[in-house]
């Protein structure tokens, strides 16, 4: 049914937001269905670049499926990169970031820290809160992979300033020992 509206859309005129939103909702679907190949064919097929835009970041915005944040964001960052925000540009590769945070992260567990998803380092905080310190490990070689010649919003010092904080958290001892007398 989509193939056939867009069919029609190059026959017919059709309103530019209809367009957007035939598009928007044809890539929510193949995204939806894990068709990235053909998702991404979707894409190239449209000929106006700002259409392209708002149909990726509208379907962003529709918070879809995880694999599916992922490539949204991975896509408007790759392709229209000149044309977002400095604010909007880090919210993007933030929840890229915390995207492939979450994809290291066990399946099964993905679900609690999804929500954190366009805030990795709020989520490695719940990780840390949380004791997941293998997780921690993982997510922080991530992080440093990908924050390398980056700006997002916060940087390695901002990661390793947390790690310091919750390190002495964890050797704070709220007593005193008393020594036993024989």
């Amino acid at each position: 049914d989509y193939e056939l509206c867009e069919e029609c859309g190059h026959l017919y005129p059709v309103p530019r937001e209809d367009l957007i939103n035939l598009h928007r909702e044809h890539l929510l679907h193949l995204l939806e269905m894990g068709d990235v190949e053909e998702a991404l064919q979707l894409l190239q097929r449209i000929e106006d670049p700002g259409i392209c835009l708002a149909v990726s970041e509208q379907s962003l915005d529709q918070h879809p499926n995880l694999a599916a944040s992922h490539f949204l964001a991975d896509y408007l960052t790759a392709h229209f990169y000149a044309n977002l925000t400095t604010a909007r540009r880090n919210e993007i590769q933030a929840l890229y970031m915390g995207s492939k945070v979450l994809l290291t992260l066990p399946e099964l567990s993905r679900v609690n820290y999804y929500h954190l998803s366009s805030r990795p380092l709020l989520m490695l905080e719940q990780l840390l809160m949380n004791m997941k310190v293998d997780w921690v490990a993982v997510a922080v070689q991530t992080l440093h992979q990908l924050l390398a010649g980056q700006e997002i919003g916060f940087t390695v010092e901002d990661i390793d300033n947390l790690l310091s904080k919750y390190a002495e958290k964890a050797l704070n001892f709220p007593f005193t020992l008393k020594e036993k007398r024989s």
